[in-house]
C-alpha cells in the first residue's frame, strides 16, 4: 500500500502520519505545498520531525494542475487521503481562497489522480479518501460551501466512473497537536493560565471526536468495501454542548479562573447540532471511538501541561 496524503502538516495529519508508518507494507509520501516554485522550508511538526527519514516527501501547489500532476505521477500512489484545506476554523473566509484552495484545489486532485489511473503505464490509485466537513449539509457558512461544492465533483467522478472515491466525514475533533484557533486549545490555554473565558451560550451540541480515534478511522477506511461516492461519518455517536465542554475544561484543571458563557454574541452559520451515525459507521468499516470525552480532554489537558513544563 503506497499512501499519499495532502495536509499532512495539519492537525489531523500529524497525528495520522505516525500511525501509517508503523503500519507493515504501507510506504507513506507526504505532499508538502510549493508556492509559484518556492518549496516551504518551514521545518516538519515535531511528530513528523521524528519519523522524517521515514516518509517520502514531494513538492506541489494543489492549486496548480500541473504541479499536483507532476507530483502524483512522482508519488505513484495506490491510496491518497485528502485532508488540505483552508478554512476550517475562519469564519470570515474569503470567497476566493476558499474556491480556489478547497474546490480548485480538490478538482486538481481528483483530476491528477484519475489521469493516473487511465495509464496503463502506472500503478493505480485504488482508493481517495476525501475530508468532509457535517457542516456541508446546510453549508451555512463559505468554508463548508467550497467543501459541498468539491465532494458534488467527487461524487460524480466517482458514479459516473465507478471509482473508489470516499468521503470521510470528520465531526468535532479534538487532541494534543491542534492550533490555539480552535475551541478546545483556547479554552484549556486559559484555564492554565488562571484566565476567565469568556464565550458564546454555547448551546449547540457537537459531536466530539479524539484525534486518535478519528485517525484510526481513517486507517480502517483504507482498503474498506465502500461503494464509489459513499461517505464514513468518523464521530462517537454522542453529544455535548460547547458551554459543557469549555466548563468541563475547567473543571478538569481546576485553577483559578472560569468560563463566561454567554459573554459573547452568537456567530452566524452555526448549525443547532451536529451528531454521527456510529451505528452505520461501525456497519461500514468495523470501527468506533473507544475514547470518552472525558478522558480525552484529560490527555488533551496533559500534553498542554507536559509541553509547557518541558
Amino acid at each position: 500500500m503506497r499512501i499519499l496524503i495532502t495536509g499532512a502538516t495539519g492537525f489531523v495529519g500529524q497525528a495520522l502520519v505516525p500511525l501509517l508508518v508503523q503500519q507493515p507494507n504501507v510506504d507513506v509520501t507526504v505532499l508538502v505545498r510549493e508556492v509559484y516554485g518556492q518549496v516551504d522550508l518551514r521545518p516538519f511538526p515535531t511528530p513528523l520531525q521524528n519519523i522524517r527519514a521515514q516518509l517520502n516527501v514531494i513538492y506541489a501547489d494543489l492549486r496548480n494542475f500541473q504541479l499536483t500532476s507532476r507530483a502524483v505521477a512522482e508519488a505513484e500512489p495506490t491510496h491518497v487521503i485528502h485532508l488540505a484545506a483552508v478554512g476550517v476554523t475562519d469564519p470570515f473566509l474569503g470567497l476566493d481562497t476558499a474556491l480556489r484552495h478547497n474546490l480548485n484545489g480538490t478538482l486538481n486532485l481528483l483530476r491528477a489522480c484519475f489521469e493516473k489511473r487511465q495509464s496503463a503505464q502506472q500503478l493505480s490509485v485504488e482508493q481517495l479518501i476525501v475530508a468532509r466537513t457535517p457542516g456541508e449539509r446546510s453549508s451555512m457558512n463559505v468554508y463548508a460551501a467550497s467543501k459541498a461544492a468539491a465532494w458534488n465533483f467527487c461524487q460524480m467522478y466517482g458514479r459516473t466512473h465507478h471509482w473508489p472515491i470516499h468521503g470521510a466525514m470528520i465531526y468535532q475533533a479534538y487532541g494534543p497537536g491542534q492550533t490555539p484557533r480552535n475551541l478546545v486549545p483556547a479554552a484549556i490555554a486559559a484555564a492554565l493560565a488562571g484566565q476567565d473565558f469568556p464565550t458564546t451560550r454555547g448551546t449547540q451540541q457537537r459531536d466530539w471526536l479524539f484525534v486518535g480515534d478519528l485517525v484510526a478511522g481513517l486507517w480502517a477506511m483504507l482498503g474498506a468495501a465502500l461503494a464509489p461516492a459513499e461517505t464514513v461519518e468518523l464521530g462517537s455517536g454522542t453529544t455535548a454542548s460547547v458551554a459543557e465542554v469549555v466548563t468541563q475544561i475547567y473543571e478538569l484543571v481546576g485553577g483559578e479562573g472560569r468560563p463566561l458563557i454567554g459573554a459573547l454574541p452568537s456567530r452566524p452559520g452555526e448549525e443547532t447540532i451536529q451528531l454521527a451515525d456510529s451505528q452505520h459507521t461501525f456497519a461500514q468499516i468495523n470501527w468506533r471511538a473507544t475514547t470518552s470525552l472525558a478522558a480525552g480532554l484529560a490527555q488533551t489537558i496533559h500534553s498542554y501541561q507536559t509541553r509547557d513544563t518541558a
